[in-house]
């Protein structure tokens, strides 16, 4: 490459982030972007919550492979950038880059320099996802706060009756926390296909009920619809979800952020399945003594 091109280049990529800092007015692009949320269409919602929950992704995906994992298209990628200010979508990416990087360097210098990454740089695409699942437990674990745990764990082991309500990938998840909770004599049911049986057990919530919402990304309708309609019948409420901006959220009293970011072709789950243990480790924990014979009988340890 030729000196003039080289001092284009750097024109440039000086220009752009220039123009990043701008856009944002000097505040961060995730807390930019949450500001502005509300005044986001439906599909640049789900832009802009893919973007906040996975920054190292957007700063180094394509405009067609982040549309990809926000389950919509590049060109409304690419007019959610210009709705924030950009030209398009390599200066909003710029933005990206710049807050990644300084949440990076923020993080060595907490860690003072200890520690490092699980593999060296040029790992695997095999050690890349093992990587990606350790940062997410790490991620799910400092994000969550003692109250807001204690405080979920307290409606499981209470509620007279819980339904758990999660479609497409999560429903495997809604099968595993009924599981767990019938290991402690927890009667609970789920909700995982949109026909009519769903919908009746879904009309008979009342305010001796919690139901628990499971989703990824933007939730399926009817899992907001369950939830509406919990808040209308006077039920408890819960969502866990990969989004913090999420819509089955706005819903709940209590929310639970699991992180799902991953290198391979799906979300990473790994995180939630560690939440899932987790919750019911903790009804378990309130009376260890009532439970010890049941769970010894089932030679689960």
């Amino acid at each position: 490459m030729s000196k003039t091109a080289t001092k284009s280049k750097a024109r440039r990529s000086g220009s752009g982030a220039s123009r990043s800092t701008g856009a944002t007015n000097g505040k961060t692009l995730s807390s930019y972007i949450t500001e502005r949320f509300d005044d986001f269409s439906r599909s640049q919602k789900d832009v802009a919550r893919y973007i906040v929950d996975h920054l190292e992704e957007a700063a180094f995906q394509t405009a067609e492979e982040l549309a990809r994992r926000a389950d919509t298209s590049s060109s409304t990628v690419v007019r959610f950038s210009q709705a924030l200010g950009f030209d398009g979508y390599p200066e909003l990416q710029q933005a990206a880059i710049e807050e990644y990087r300084a949440n990076v360097a923020a993080g060595a210098a907490g860690a003072g320099g200890k520690g490092g990454a699980l593999f060296d740089f040029d790992h695997t695409e095999f050690e890349a996802s093992l990587a990606a699942d350790h940062a997410n437990i790490e991620s799910t674990a400092r994000g969550l706060a003692r109250e807001a745990v204690d405080d979920c764990v307290r409606e499981l082991a209470t509620a007279h009756r819980v339904v758990i309500v999660a479609m497409d990938q999560m429903a495997f998840f809604a099968s595993y926390l009924r599981h767990m909770l019938a290991l402690l004599d927890i009667r609970a049911e789920t909700v995982t296909q949109p026909r009519q049986e769903s919908i009746t057990r879904l009309g008979n919530v009342d305010d001796d009920t919690l139901v628990v919402a499971f989703s990824a990304g933007r939730a399926h309708p009817l899992v907001i619809r369950a939830m509406k309609l919990a808040r209308h019948r006077g039920a408890r409420t819960m969502a866990i979800s990969d989004a913090t901006l999420s819509d089955v959220g706005e819903h709940a009293e209590h929310t639970l952020y699991w992180s799902s970011d991953s290198p391979s072709y799906t979300r990473s789950t790994t995180a939630l399945l560690a939440l899932v243990e987790a919750l019911a480790y903790g009804v378990y924990s309130r009376d260890k003594t009532a439970f010890k014979d049941r769970i010894r009988a089932f030679k689960l340890k």
